[in-house]
């Protein structure tokens, strides 16, 4: 086969999206020396990578933006093949696919957020998916999910039937492991201004990461047990965010709640190794990876009982309703005040970790090219 993967989001979105594809394609590179691959990339090209014989790079002088409004806003039918060349298949990991002649349409769909908890979308973003999305599953030949779950979304709710769509989980890179390193552990410490004891929680600013109810369950927390946990919330803002901040505000924790903004990949098994507890209490999650980075780093994870989290988690989290802020406050208690409970979901969680490899998401993708191709 010859095929052409969107390598695009892997250059402009530094986690989620991006890092899947980058973590995907690069353990495709390492397991597949037969097929050809060509990486089409938008207005850029990778830097400091080096392919092996059956990986080309092809670069656009288009910036990504214009090939979006292009192919997905004005539906200018430019065939991909005329920038990126020709090839059995492509593939695009980004929830779109351009106008094709010949190639046979492969599209990953993450999640079906914007459908499943519509009030929690950015709106430009809700209502390009909303048109988009359901084309490309549409044209595609085949379709990817991260998950059981969100297969089970593409089936109910764009009517996508079963055959058409593999799952193609992520995969927890090996260097997520407890750092032992004490030098590094206190670099990362003193860098991100990390309290001596915290509870972290990880994800965009958002209102999808539920982290208002986090704060009220961390505030139920700290009078109930005296507990001297602080709380981390790691990531970048995204959007109607203001509430976090006043639900801080409200529960008076501007002192004990603490916003270190983006970490940079390197420093996040540090991080988790620090952390003595991962919450995670999401209201929906194509796959939901930070909860078993944490377990990989032996921190033990509190997350919730909705979407994709069980199958990822199984049975080596604690999971709790999203909207149950009590029982988020006494799962936390739990762990924390706990330590049999703490060492016994510390094993659980490495050996559940240890479930879930980029390569062994490669060979699904492989899979999943040769029933499209057929």
């Amino acid at each position: 086969m010859h095929v052409t993967i969107d390598y695009t989001p892997a250059l402009r979105q530094h986690a989620g999206i991006g890092r899947y594809t980058r973590e995907l394609v690069a353990a495709l590179a390492e397991i597949d020396h037969e097929n050809r691959y060509t990486l089409f990339c938008a207005g850029q090209e990778p830097e400091g990578t080096e392919w092996p014989a059956n990986f080309t790079v092809r670069t656009s002088s288009i910036p990504a933006h214009w090939l979006t409004v292009g192919w997905h806003k004005l539906r200018l039918p430019l065939p991909a093949e005329r920038l990126a060349g020709a090839s059995d298949i492509f593939h695009s990991p980004d929830f779109t696919l351009p106008p094709l002649s010949h190639a046979r349409g492969v599209v990953t769909i993450h999640d079906l957020s914007f459908l499943r908890v519509p009030q929690c979308a950015d709106p430009g973003l809700r209502a390009f998916l909303e048109r988009a999305a359901p084309r490309a599953v549409s044209q595609a030949h085949h379709v990817l999910a991260d998950s059981e779950s969100t297969r089970n979304d593409l089936i109910e709710l764009l009517a996508v039937t079963p055959d058409k769509i593999s799952v193609v989980p992520a995969g927890v890179e090996p260097r997520f492991r407890p750092v032992r390193e004490t030098v590094k552990l206190a670099k990362v410490r003193a860098r991100y201004g990390l309290p001596e004891w915290f509870i972290l929680s990880v994800g965009t600013l958002e209102p999808r990461k539920n982290y208002p109810r986090l704060v009220s369950a961390y505030a139920q927390l700290r009078r109930q047990t005296g507990l001297p946990h602080e709380l981390v919330i790691v990531g970048k803002p995204g959007w109607l965010y203001q509430a976090i901040y006043d639900q801080v505000t409200k529960e008076g924790l501007s002192e004990h709640v603490h916003f270190p903004g983006f970490i940079a990949d390197e420093d996040l098994p540090a991080l988790y190794t620090l952390a003595d507890l991962l919450a995670f209490p999401s209201l929906y999650e194509g796959f939901g990876l930070p909860p078993l980075e944490a377990m990989a780093c032996g921190t033990p994870v509190v997350t919730s009982n909705n979407s994709s989290l069980p199958e990822a988690v199984g049975s080596a989290a604690l999971m709790v309703d999203a909207a149950d802020v009590d029982g988020l406050a006494d799962a936390m208690a739990r762990i924390l005040g706990n330590a049999n409970l703490r060492v016994r979901l510390v094993d659980l969680g490495r050996a559940q970790a240890a479930r879930f490899t980029w390569h062994a998401a490669a060979r699904k993708l492989l899979a999943a090219y040769a029933l499209a191709a057929h």
